[in-house]
């Protein structure tokens, strides 16, 4: 039987909950990771699980030395935040995951709070803490919001509340949930896995709810590069960019219940090549408009047959319609917010 330090139980043959840590070149993030959750107060039996993306860096060798209680998953390649944090769950016999970017640090009583919320329903749920920034301390969400593009939009309002989906950062769901969700889609490689399983969740009829007590800290884009504003200019990659206009863009095509899909495809898909025309116009460089905005439509038809059986079986066991579905949903594209507040992105190579 492994042991925790802190004031955490020492894991059973089956623990509540299975902290997953997926990491990849993280070595000088695992340590404050990890000690957040070793100090955490709580009489919850828990296990903590690394799974190490084929670092080039000393993680596992760190891992081994300082943290003998942590299992280590090694894989020999890398393959990508959705197939790692799969494995995580298929080798726990944990209640619960909570899925825990390495970049994250949980604040007192986060386990707890997540526990209790937890059993307090048999309901379906996933569940999120209050995101702070790591250096600023700064409120960033409690959860998100969606437009319809489904871009995130911060919900930042004060209390529990339901919200659209929770980032992967922070997200607690009851294993067999999981298992029944299918965890993160393969196919999606990195960015967007969060927003497809919260969708997918509440389509299934379960509750995202984003909790007022606790919270966690984030660098925010600090293991993929991008998405955070500094000097009041928003900065992105290349590589971030163009998985997340394709990930969203699945995630609208295999989740939104209804006929109504294919006109919000239709001004979806004319809104992002307008876009891209007039950033790569702005930019002065062409690459940025066939490198992220065209690539969607190429890659919706490369895998339309994939994505309509993903749609047909997420439809087949949905448990709301489209006006419930989109509730948490709110009109005002997110992209023209965040153009009037910082300008057109600075994106990187």
């Amino acid at each position: 039987m492994d042991s925790l330090d802190g004031g955490l139980t020492p894991v059973a043959a089956a623990p509540d909950c299975a902290v997953c840590i997926a990491n990849y070149n993280g070595r000088a993030l695992l340590a404050d990771c990890i000690d957040s959750i070793l100090a955490q107060e709580s009489a919850a039996t828990v296990e903590i699980i690394v799974h190490d993306d084929a670092s080039t860096d000393d993680s596992v060798v760190f891992l081994r030395e300082h943290y003998p209680q942590v299992r280590v998953i090694v894989s020999e390649t890398n393959v990508g935040f959705c197939v790692g944090n799969n494995r995580m769950a298929a080798a726990t016999r944990a209640s619960y995951l909570l899925l825990l970017n390495n970049d994250a640090a949980l604040m007192p009583g986060a386990l707890a709070s997540l526990l209790t919320k937890a059993r307090s329903t048999s309901d379906e749920l996933v569940l999120t803490l209050p995101q702070y920034d790591w250096q600023s301390e700064a409120l960033v969400d409690r959860g998100c919001m969606l437009d319809p593009s489904y871009n995130p939009i911060p919900n930042t309002a004060v209390g529990e509340r339901e919200v659209a989906m929770t980032i992967g950062a922070c997200l607690w769901i009851k294993r067999t949930f999981w298992n029944r969700l299918g965890g993160f889609p393969a196919w999606m490689e990195s960015i967007g896995e969060d927003l497809y399983l919260c969708c997918a969740a509440r389509l299934h009829g379960a509750h995202v709810i984003a909790l007022n007590e606790s919270g966690y800290r984030h660098w925010q884009g600090k293991t993929f590069g991008g998405n955070r504003v500094h000097e009041n200019v928003l900065s992105s990659t290349v590589r971030r960019r163009r998985l997340s206009e394709r990930n969203k863009t699945f995630t609208l095509v295999t989740c939104t219940p209804g006929i109504a899909v294919w006109p919000l495809l239709a001004v979806h898909l004319f809104a992002l090549l307008v876009e891209g025309g007039v950033l790569a116009f702005v930019r002065r460089d062409s690459s940025v408009f066939r490198d992220i905005y065209l690539n969607v439509p190429i890659e919706l038809r490369r895998n339309r047959k994939m994505l309509m059986s993903v749609r047909a079986s997420n439809l087949a066991l949905r448990h709301l319609g489209l006006i419930r579905y989109l509730q948490p949903f709110r009109p005002i594209p997110r992209k023209l917010i965040m153009l009037f507040r910082y300008g057109w992105p600075k994106l990187t190579r």
